[in-house]
């Protein structure tokens, strides 16, 4: 059975890996898929407007829908010839939000997510209508998806200091192939105690063997890596893709998309797994990754009697900073 961990701030209780539906276009299916996740104690369902029939289908299959943590995203366009059928301005929110809850049959969803960060609506209007939605009872929380860690962070700050809704959570991409977030949104988001949705944790397919999808030099050795691991720990290779992702930080809740329902069960499987070291060891060492400055250079301070004096290394920091120390 799934355990449950609090999302952001809000006192949430999501299960610790969310079910992207994103992929549902069989209303059977579905219902199947979202029957099983139930079972093993999955309550944190992700769609999107832009989501093809995905809301709709969750709309007509969904039951008892408020023991479920249900979140939709707006930003992308409703209707492309409208240049205001897109954004993140409160006509374009005001607009998605209602045609969503029209379709999932609801009054109201438990988080409503910034799909993506639209550069020309000032932050402060979407923050301001974000809270207008939520004060109305239209949503429960609000969350961010591929932004920038320093608008995340002037967002909230600006929420904290004009008593508005703060984001609770943050969704991007993250798996062995893609670890980008390390370098400033995965720690911005551990010191403001945000939840991170992981999108794509098995890269679109690529660390998912026998796919086919590995092309280029490091999705070939990301593969090969995962599979040996795999193969000394008698797991399925998705698994171990899965649980390195889980293991970087209690903050990540991996997004499951799958197709059916027997897929779904195999996925969750990694739940139970964890990574021994000498794994990790060996899936890091198969696709190296540089986080840059300044984390990097910051690094090399925190070890420095330069810096810091000829203590630096008897003083005990215990788990202060982010964890990408």
């Amino acid at each position: 059975m799934l355990r449950y961990r609090l999302l952001g701030h809000t006192g949430l209780r999501v299960s610790e890996f969310a079910l992207g539906t994103m992929r549902f276009d069989d209303p059977v299916e579905a219902d199947r898929i979202i029957g099983a996740y139930a079972e093993m104690g999955g309550n944190f369902l992700d769609t999107a407007s832009a989501y093809g029939e995905s809301e709709t289908i969750l709309g007509r299959v969904l039951r008892d829908r408020d023991r479920f943590v249900l979140g939709t995203k707006y930003t992308l366009s409703r209707d492309t010839t409208d240049p205001n059928a897109a954004g993140n301005h409160r006509k374009n929110l005001v607009l998605s939000l209602e045609r969503s809850l029209a379709r999932l049959r609801t009054d109201y969803v438990d988080v409503y997510w910034v799909h993506v960060w639209d550069r020309h609506t000032p932050i402060e209007e979407t923050m301001r209508a974000l809270d207008e939605v939520v004060r109305a009872g239209k949503a429960l929380a609000i969350g961010i998806s591929d932004a920038p860690a320093w608008v995340i962070a002037r967002a909230n700050t600006l929420a904290q200091c004009r008593d508005r809704t703060p984001f609770a959570a943050v969704q991007v991409p993250y798996s062995l192939l893609e670890r980008g977030i390390e370098r400033e949104v995965l720690p911005m988001a551990e010191a403001f105690g945000l939840t991170v949705t992981a999108w794509s944790p098995l890269a679109g397919g690529v660390l998912a063997p026998g796919s086919g999808r590995a092309r280029t030099p490091s999705e070939l050795a990301a593969v090969a890596a995962v599979t040996e691991v795999a193969t000394g720990l008698g797991v399925p290779a998705e698994q171990v893709a899965l649980a390195w992702t889980r293991q970087r930080s209690r903050a990540v809740l991996p997004i499951l998309g799958v197709s059916t329902a027997a897929q779904l069960r195999g996925n969750l499987a990694a739940a139970e797994l964890r990574l021994p070291a000498d794994a990790i060891r060996v899936l890091a060492d198969a696709v190296p990754f540089e986080r840059g400055f300044p984390a990097d250079f910051v690094a090399e301070c925190d070890a420095s009697p330069m810096v810091y004096g000829d203590a630096v290394d008897r003083v005990d920091v215990g788990d202060s900073g982010p964890w990408i120390r």
